[in-house]
């Protein structure tokens, strides 16, 4: 960090000056003395330079105004810089409030307590609040409109200083005894803070100043110390908060008048005096810190007292208050910064995180790439590469160096256990350190902190004062006020420095004339200085612009440039050759080129060692129309837009475009193209429709790009374009217009596939001849019909083998109806009824609503039939000629017979369902008070008894038979009850025991038994049922359902409008 003394300004009749205060955000700097003075002041900086930004320019003063109302001493001066006002009070404790109207200040409110003088008044963070302190203990709370908030006296208490934390809730107080008292923001005592730095030390002390940063451009590290109070003997502790038990202490060896933190918390400036070694009289000094108390610099200050500081908002400047002059610093920061490969490297801290933002900025592209490090140190770089240096951890003592290239990409970090300050990088044999640079030829530039620059040579070999030979020689050169200072690259005798906001270039140590300038220098070679303007790029780091890198040429280079234009080529060569370097006599070729002096040029061009100049020069001297040639000469300096008037201008259209081809210039390519009087060249057409498609891809304008590629018939692309779009009616069109098998339909398949789109993937994997991907999506995308249809189509065997291992897995998952859904939609009637039989079974076991357990056999025999069906169809349409119906009958009927030997419920599959039915129909006719129906057709159930439980059924007919006093039956029924072996002994006794009861009032003896024999006889021979009551059906016509094949009554289907049974329409 480097600081030095640029400005003064005087105060009228030597008033002597008490307090200074800079606003930060509008830059009015405020100032009181005795006698009443109140002035505000602005610095302007005035230049019509577009070069000369940042502290180069001289600052003239564009406000200076007098504000009269106070007739004491002003001893404080505060902005509120969110609302525009300033705060002053004198020593008669007269506080007047000003605002600004119309480019002038004006008194806003006034205050005059009459009892004390105010001795502190501070603003909190966001404006809305002020905190007054009277010597007499007073304290006032008001808002920003003027209003009384609280106020509170503390009796006993003589008060110097205030200051708010940065949330609003906490106020430190400064007592005139050097005690900090901690109260909250509503005036209550809460402790006195700890003053580690006033250990062992004796005597009156005063508090000298009390700053708290609040953090409103971030902080330097995590957990930073922020609250600097310092004392008047030189003692000052910087504290991360107000109860810190650990605080940064440092003795500054001076007289302590006033402190304060920069805009951004990262130096904090004591301003004070101190007793000069060689002479009797004080010194005024500023001295700088960082949080962490390391010493940055002393700044001396002429006059006899100093008497207040004050910060410039942008960390540049700072106001220092000495007698009755303000006297202006400049501050050159040292920044965290590099430059390689075209690419300047930056940090700074944003409020919102805790490491720190690095910026590398692309100043070739304009591009910039952003990677946050924590516990960044240091930042330097060399050629292609930079490289970071940070903390490895806050507990953990060691340091890491992260390689990184132009874009910030880590490419190797390295861990160390030595702590640094500075940071070099060697490259071959060259060395570049932050104040030391080492040359390859043996010459070595110091600067020191105080910015003397000096130079040694290496290989020198002296005699000392004793006559002996050493090696290394402090050459003579010595320079004072130096900043920065870059070697050239090319060149061992030239180097560039900085001295305050000049420019030296120094060729064998001497000094050309100065460039006034204030940037940090990047590069220099091929006689050019490239510098940045830092300071104005971290005003706003987030958008930095290229203005603010400056390149700037030396003397040789300017004088070769003016004799060029002035003198001519001849002279000037003359001069190059007296003075040769490359650069001058690739300027000197250029010229020459300018002036078709192919001579020169190629001249030039040979002792620059330029071998693709040479050849352009050669290239021209075959060219014989002059127009050719000067625009040939345009196109190599760039100036295309020339060189193509020039080739349109001989009617060669071609040259133009190949011109317009080797810029990548697509779009002006196109236009020229279409512009001509001929027919365009189809191919070269197509190039640059898709070149132009290319470019609005690459930046996601797919609906742009679509145009083109359909003009270039770019298929590929035009169907990522088609798919990025989510256009999948135009991908459609696009697989439908390619012909069979084209390599491309496979992709587009395969989008289709992602997006779930099943039917179309599937047209396109047919149209490139791959059925078994086609295969493969549907069994993806659960389209199981369509699989099983493709894969018979194609004669393909894999389906079952598939078909079962998912099922499996659905299985596992006791996803059983899933697996029966999957079977069924893939025409697998015979697995899905298996499974459905199981559930049916599982469900009948569990004792489940009769109802469900009937449904789920329904369900289970009609899988069955559609079976059936399937087998018919199939064997239908392998047979052919006259006898295919009846052939194709008997070949269902026998694979039929097969699958019947393997499946019980493939012969009769409606058993369950029927069992159910007639045991539901029995007890709804009995609750119906039908009873000779009920009877009739729970005989019916004694053919189930391997479906439904026998409890069940002989318990129900036992019921039924009783109740249609059929007391044979009933007895049957109970001597088969009592007969049961699943009964316990307990259960039989009951059934015995009611037996008993039931056959001692009515003989078991059955009133119609002919009708009840024929039908408990049962078997093969029995006449069929009618499932809608029960009864055999005795007559020829009734009706029968197509699907479950059961009949009923002729009489009774009339009522009915689906089959009993299976609940199919009635027809």
């Amino acid at each position: 960090m480097f600081f030095y003394l640029t400005k003064k300004i005087s105060i009228p009749n030597n008033v002597k000056l008490k307090c200074v205060s800079w606003n930060k955000e509008q830059g009015f700097i405020a100032c009181g003395g005795e006698d009443g003075l109140l002035k505000v002041l602005k610095l302007e900086t005035q230049t019509d330079d577009a070069k000369l930004r940042g502290l180069a320019p001289p600052s003239k003063l564009s406000m200076n105004q007098n504000l009269e109302g106070h007739s004491g001493s002003v001893q404080v001066v505060t902005w509120n810089e969110q609302y525009q006002k300033l705060t002053t009070s004198d020593e008669n404790g007269l506080i007047i409030v000003w605002m600004l109207y119309k480019g002038s200040w004006f008194e806003e409110m006034i205050n005059n307590r009459n009892k004390s003088v105010v001795r502190s008044m501070s603003w909190n963070a966001d404006g809305q609040k002020i905190c007054i302190v009277y010597e007499d203990g007073a304290v006032i709370v008001g808002s920003v409109d003027g209003n009384r908030i609280w106020g509170k006296d503390l009796k006993g208490k003589q008060l110097s200083h205030v200051t708010w934390s940065a949330d609003s809730k906490v106020l430190l107080f400064g007592m005139a005894n050097g005690e900090i008292h901690i109260y909250d923001n509503q005036g209550n005592f809460i402790m006195k803070m700890k003053l580690s730095c006033l250990v062992n030390v004796t005597g009156a002390i005063s508090i000298a100043g009390i700053h708290w940063y609040h953090g409103t451009e971030g902080y330097v590290e995590p957990d930073c110390p922020c609250l600097a109070v310092c004392f008047d003997n030189g003692r000052c502790q910087i504290m991360r908060h107000e109860n810190d038990q650990n605080p940064v202490l440092i003795d500054t060896g001076m007289y302590v008048v006033g402190i304060q933190w920069n805009h951004m918390g990262s130096v904090l400036a004591v301003a004070g005096f101190q007793k000069a070694a060689t002479q009797d009289k004080d010194v005024n000094i500023v001295q700088f810190y960082t949080p962490f108390g390391e010493h940055l610099g002393t700044l001396k200050v002429p006059g006899k007292e100093i008497s207040a500081l004050s910060w410039e908002g942008g960390g540049l400047k700072i106001a220092l208050a000495v007698d009755s002059f303000i006297y202006f610093a400049n501050i050159r920061p040292n920044y965290k910064w590099g430059y390689c490969s075209n690419t300047v490297v930056y940090a700074y801290t944003r409020p919102d995180r805790p490491e720190h933002c690095v910026v590398f900025w692309d100043t070739k592209h304009n591009e910039k790439h952003v990677k946050y490090v924590k516990g960044l140190i240091s930042i330097t770089t060399c050629g292609d590469f930079c490289i970071l240096a940070t903390k490895a951890d806050e507990n953990h003592p060691q340091f890491v160096l992260v390689l990184c290239n132009s874009i910030g990409t880590a490419l190797d970090p390295k861990y160390i256990d030595i702590e640094f300050i500075m940071l070099m990088i060697p490259l071959l044999d060259q060395w570049m350190v932050c104040l030391i640079i080492v040359k390859p030829f043996n010459r070595l530039a110091v600067i020191d902190i105080s910015g003397v620059l000096t130079f040694f040579d290496l290989d020198a070999r002296v005699m000392d004062s004793t006559g002996q030979q050493v090696v290394g020689e402090l050459l003579k050169l010595e320079r004072r006020d130096v900043w920065d200072m870059k070697w050239a690259k090319d060149n061992p005798d030239l180097f560039a420095m900085m001295e305050k906001t000049r420019m030296y270039v120094f060729r064998n140590l001497d000094p050309e004339e100065p460039i006034q300038t204030s940037g940090y220098i990047c590069n220099f070679e091929d006689l050019e200085i490239k510098s940045v303007l830092l300071d104005e790029i971290l005003k706003d780091p987030e958008h930095p612009n290229k203005d603010y890198l400056i390149n700037f040429e030396i003397r040789s280079l300017r004088d070769s440039r003016a004799l060029i234009e002035k003198v001519g080529i001849k002279d000037a060569s003359q001069f190059i050759e007296d003075n040769p370097h490359p650069r001058l006599w690739r300027l000197l070729a250029e010229a020459a080129l300018q002036k078709l002096d192919l001579y020169t040029a190629e001249q030039a061009f040979v002792r620059c060692k330029d071998y693709q100049g040479i050849k352009f020069v050669k290239r021209l001297g075959k060219l014989q129309s002059e127009s050719m040639k000067q625009a040939e000469v345009a196109g190599y300096f760039g100036r295309f837009e020339e060189a193509e008037r020039t080739y349109l201008e001989m009617d060669r259209r071609d040259l133009a475009i190949g011109l317009r081809l080797k810029l990548g210039d697509w779009f002006r390519v196109l236009q020229l193209l279409k512009s001509g009087s001929g027919d365009a060249d189809d191919s070269l057409m197509e190039q640059a429709n898709n070149a132009i498609g290319d470019y609005f891809a690459d930046r996601q304008k797919w609906s742009n790009a679509v145009q083109y590629y359909v003009q270039g018939r770019n298929q590929e692309r035009l169907a990522e374009c088609y798919y990025m779009l989510e256009d999948y009616e135009g991908l459609e069109n696009l697989a439908i217009s390619l012909p069979e098998n084209h390599k491309l339909l496979p992709e587009i398949a395969q989008m289709f596939v992602r997006v779930g789109m099943c039917e179309q993937a599937v047209t396109a994997f047919l149209k490139c001849s791959q059925p078994k991907a086609a295969v493969d999506t549907c069994v993806h995308l659960n389209q199981w019909n369509k699989a099983v249809e493709l894969a018979q189509n194609h004669s393909m065997k894999e389906i079952g083998s598939l078909l079962a291992r998912y099922a499996s897995h659905l299985l596992e998952k006791n996803k059983t109806f899933d697996a029966i859904e999957l079977y069924r939609k893939a025409n697998y009637f015979l697995d899905a009824a298996k499974l459905m039989f199981k559930v049916a079974d599982e469900e009948a076991k569990k004792g489940s609503k009769p109802l469900r357990v009937k449904k789920l056999y329904v369900m289970s025999a009609l899988l069955i039939e559609q079976r059936h069906e399937q087998v018919k169809n199939a064997q239908r349409g392998k047979v052919k000629g006259k006898s295919s119906e009846a052939t194709s009958a008997l070949a269902g009927l026998l694979e039929e017979e097969v699958l019947s030997t393997t499946d019980r419920f493939t012969d009769n599959a409606w058993r369950g369902a029927e069992a159910y039915h007639f045991f539901m129909l029995a007890q709804r006719q009995l609750y119906e008070g039908y009873v000779d129906a009920a009877l009739k057709t729970a005989l019916h159930l004694k053919d189930y008894e391997d479906i439904i439980p026998p409890v069940e059924i002989y318990s129900l007919l036992a019921l039924c038979a009783c109740a249609s006093r059929a007391f044979g039956t009933c007895s049957k029924a109970f001597i088969k009850l009592e007969s049961l072996e699943t009964l316990s002994s307990e259960q039989k006794q009951q059934y015995e025991d009611l037996a008993l009861e039931i056959f001692t009032k009515h003989a078991p003896k059955d009133n119609r038994k002919p009708e009840l024999d024929s039908l408990m006889e049962g078997g093969e021979g029995k006449l069929p049922t009618c499932v809608a009551t029960g009864s055999p059906i005795t007559e020829d016509q009734f009706w029968m359902c197509s699907v479950c094949k059961h009949g009923v009554l002729a009489q009774e289907i009339s009522h009915y409008s689906f089959c009993p049974l299976c609940h199919s329409p009635v027809g």
